[in-house]
């Protein structure tokens, strides 16, 4: 055996090296966890506020179920170009970040520079909502909110700049084609619907130079005079007429008026009924006025004609021009007095009578928006409107009576349609503006029992709706779902397209600024994420063949509403209340807001 001798100034330089390390190791250790528990705001740490788990869409883990694991430093000049970092990731899901503001790793390149110019939007097609900055969740919830809301404004500047390039001063944007859309609806394809539609949104989110583009053309180009063909007065009045009127409200520009009258003034002719009621379409030219084919045999719609009242009463007060409240005074007269079975209102009336006609009844499409105007005007007209408030109270009653249900297999709350006094168990994406309504009746009820007993109603039809968003493979909600032995909160064999609706937002919007439920904030940004992941294209945004399929393609239309509502109620989750009120201001069915009025 061979012996083995130790040489004694190896043995020491050895130790010398071990204890070495040791200090070395100590000293990261202590280093590590500082810095773990560290975020770096403008140069200034707040210590001990941790960046936690990352939300994923698809499963949808609260932030706080997850395990923290290795932190990762992303370097950003600003809390916006956070997000751009963060979209550049090709991983699929995010690990937990610590943000660190300072000088960025690496210099932009030409391309990227090109990309992220004033006025120009990063372009990013849909594959993967993994790339979002959203995967970042913050415990410091301001931190966090702001985030989310720069995003939304990106998506709208992104929106914005495919329709200024491709179809500026037409009504809408195909943004796949990258040429104007147009709507019968909107009297001819010179109207631009997406300009006026669009403006307060700008105003809204600060967004200084393309709200200038906007103003600018409105108030040089926007004329009723462009109105060539046959409108919908119905929608003129809540993009158009309501848009100017807000933007107005917003900006205290007296041209704005002068629009917004015109615009009135070109829809009287419409009015002109024995009973009060106008009809639903209009040609501006020739002062002709009629309605669909397909009503009833060529009634009224109740959507359409109880959807007018905010627009024109407040159209009264800043132009001092009568005549258009007494035009809506008028419709809702004949409302109030015809007959109502069960107190339920008919979704078609006949014009020259002013009686209710057939037996479908519906809190989605042709009824909906009636019912918000209700509540709407009570509050408009700072609560002294008995009229307006005795009439929704009473039908809110009829509506919990005969038109709200529960499912069977998972307990649902939801709405049904009436037809012969028959139940048809499917609730419309439209009809998800009623958790938004019901909210607003809570907070006005007079005991502390009915204003919780309305608020969980509010809650539990939220949840429905957000349950038909979860439920399909885009996270997106179809445009009509089901309850049956087939479907519960789904439509796999058909109604299954999505074309932008803005109506699930809008009632979560109400619920978070209503109850502070912070729940409902994080169900909108799970909903903006999935827009982003299947709708965005270089140009804009698009609607959905088939939310259960995103394979099935897109429908190629930009809505002006995704720009009026979607995007603004979005963003306006994540600000701060006090950005347009609900003490101070309440919004039309098309997301314009205008002032409660002082008597």
């Amino acid at each position: 055996m061979k012996t083995v001798r130790f040489n004694k100034q190896a043995l020491a330089i050895l130790a010398a090296c071990f204890i070495f390390l040791l200090c070395i190791v100590s000293y990261f250790s202590t280093s590590s966890f500082e810095q773990h528990n560290t975020v770096v705001v403008g140069g200034r740490p707040r210590v001990g506020e941790k960046l936690v788990a990352v939300r994923d869409v698809a499963n949808r883990h609260r932030a706080d179920e997850v395990q923290e694991e290795h932190p990762r430093v992303i370097h950003a000049k600003s809390v916006g170009e956070v997000e751009r970092v963060v979209s550049q990731e090709t991983v699929e899901r995010l690990k937990p970040a610590r943000v660190d503001l300072k000088p960025p790793i690496q210099e932009k390149t030409s391309t990227e520079a090109e990309e992220t110019g004033v006025g120009k939007a990063p372009v990013q097609t849909s594959e993967g909502l993994e790339k979002l900055i959203g995967k970042i969740h913050y415990e410091d919830k301001d931190e966090e909110n702001d985030l989310r809301r720069q995003k939304v404004k990106e998506m709208m500047i992104h929106a914005w700049q495919g329709y200024k390039n491709y179809s500026w001063g037409a009504n809408e944007l195909k943004p796949m084609a990258k040429t104007p859309n147009s709507q019968n609806i909107f009297g001819g394809s010179q109207m631009p619907a997406t300009i006026v539609d669009a403006a307060d949104t700008l105003f809204i989110m600060d967004l200084k130079d393309q709200y200038k583009e906007a103003r600018d053309y409105i108030e040089k180009n926007f004329s009723m005079t462009k109105s060539t063909s046959t409108l919908s007065v119905f929608e003129t009045t809540i993009r158009f007429l309501g848009g100017l009127v807000s933007l107005y409200a917003l900006t205290q520009e007296k041209f704005y008026i002068d629009k917004a009258r015109e615009v009135g003034e070109a829809l009287l002719p419409a009015f002109n009924t024995p009973s009060g009621i106008p009809k639903s379409n209009l040609d501006v030219a020739s002062k002709h006025a009629s309605n669909y084919g397909w009503a009833n045999g060529g009634q009224s719609i109740l959507s359409e004609v109880g959807s007018l009242h905010l627009e024109f009463l407040y159209l009264s007060r800043i132009a001092n021009a009568p005549i258009f409240e007494k035009k809506v005074k008028k419709i809702r007269d004949a409302l109030e007095k015809a007959e109502k079975p069960n107190g339920l209102y008919s979704n078609y009336i006949n014009p020259d009578t002013g009686k209710f006609t057939g037996s479908h009844m519906s809190l989605g499409a042709l009824g909906d928006s009636f019912y918000e105007y209700l509540i709407k005007s009570y509050v408009q007209s700072n609560y002294t409107d008995r009229q307006a408030k005795n009439m929704y109270w009473d039908v809110s009653d009829a509506i919990q009576k005969h038109m709200i249900k529960v499912s069977k297999q998972s307990k649902l709350t939801y709405t049904v349609e009436l037809n012969g006094g028959q139940p048809q168990h499917k609730m419309g994406h439209l009809a998800c503006f009623v958790p938004g309504m019901f909210a607003l009746q809570a907070i006005n009820e007079d005991t502390e029992e009915e204003k919780s007993r309305i608020m969980t109603l509010a809650e539990e039809l939220a949840k429905t709706c957000h349950e038909s968003y979860i439920r399909s493979e885009t996270h997106i909600g179809p445009e009509m779902f089901y309850f049956n032995d087939m479907d519960e909160a789904t439509s796999k064999h058909s109604e299954n397209g999505y074309i932008q609706r803005p109506e699930v937002i809008e009632g979560w919007f109400y619920l978070w600024r209503l109850t502070g439920k912070t729940m409902y904030r994080d169900w909108v940004w799970d909903a903006v994420q999935a827009v982003e992941k299947y709708c965005r294209v270089e140009s804009g945004f698009t609607g959905l063949q088939n939310v259960y399929n995103p394979k099935a393609g897109r429908d190629d239309v930009m809505q002006s509403f995704f720009l009026a509502e979607f995007l603004k109620y979005a963003y306006l989750t994540f600000a701060d209340d006090s950005l347009i009120s609900l003490e101070k201001w309440v919004f039309n069915t098309e997301a314009h807001p205008v002032p409660i009025l002082n008597h």
